[in-house]
């Protein structure tokens, strides 16, 4: 299947001496050169997500949207084939594409940076022909930064996906269940066929008397 990657930009002034600019899918050697922000170690240290960042990146299906002032990346949004030991890769979907980690720099949040770079992702009809899936986990969540609440922080979340169309689906996987706060959350590409919708929701349901 053919995944398309069309590389989209937009500037943003902060102020008169400064700009940000926010692009992608950046492509692996691009993003090579440039340097991770110091605070950017929601999930590991900044120089190992660089790293991690490359090799999605380099992926076919692969796509990095980051918002950056020079080079320094300040913020990005990943999209990847779900984990091999997880649900989600069952039956080898190829048309099955997840959001994955979403960051912005302790400096630059409130700027609105992570609904602008996924709606950059969605530009020009890129993700029309794939079905694009997140878990939110409440365990991933910065509730100490933010001082929100799970509840707060589960809306702060659906608001900011259903930006692009995604919205909440049900399903019967473990981790999702195991906390109400956790949810998924889907957009279906208008290109998308019934037999791969259909299919998803085989593997989101395992006990069929859930449907």
């Amino acid at each position: 299947m053919e995944h398309r990657k069309r590389l989209q930009r937009e500037q943003l002034v902060m102020d008169a001496s400064r700009e940000l600019i926010l692009e992608g899918p950046v492509p692996p050697d691009r993003l090579a050169s440039m340097t991770m922000h110091k605070s950017l170690d929601a999930f590991r240290r900044p120089t190992e997500q660089h790293v991690a960042l490359v090799e999605i990146a380099g992926l076919d299906e692969g796509r990095i949207i980051l918002a950056r002032e020079n080079s320094v990346i300040v913020g990005y949004v990943t999209f990847h084939y779900a984990d091999e030991l997880e649900r989600w890769s069952e039956g080898g979907m190829t048309d099955l594409i997840e959001l994955g980690a979403i960051e912005v720099a302790d400096d630059y949040r409130g700027l609105g940076l992570g609904k602008r770079m996924i709606q950059l992702a969605f530009a020009e009809e890129q993700l029309e022909n794939v079905i694009v899936f997140t878990t939110e986990y409440y365990w991933h969540w910065d509730l100490e930064g933010t001082k929100l609440n799970v509840w707060d922080y589960r809306k702060m979340m659906e608001k900011l996906m259903q930006a692009v169309g995604m919205i909440w689906f049900a399903t019967d996987d473990p981790e999702i269940c195991s906390h109400p706060a956790n949810c998924l959350m889907v957009r279906i590409g208008t290109e998308v066929p019934l037999s791969s919708v259909e299919h998803f929701d085989r593997v989101r349901f395992r006990q069929r008397f859930m449907y």
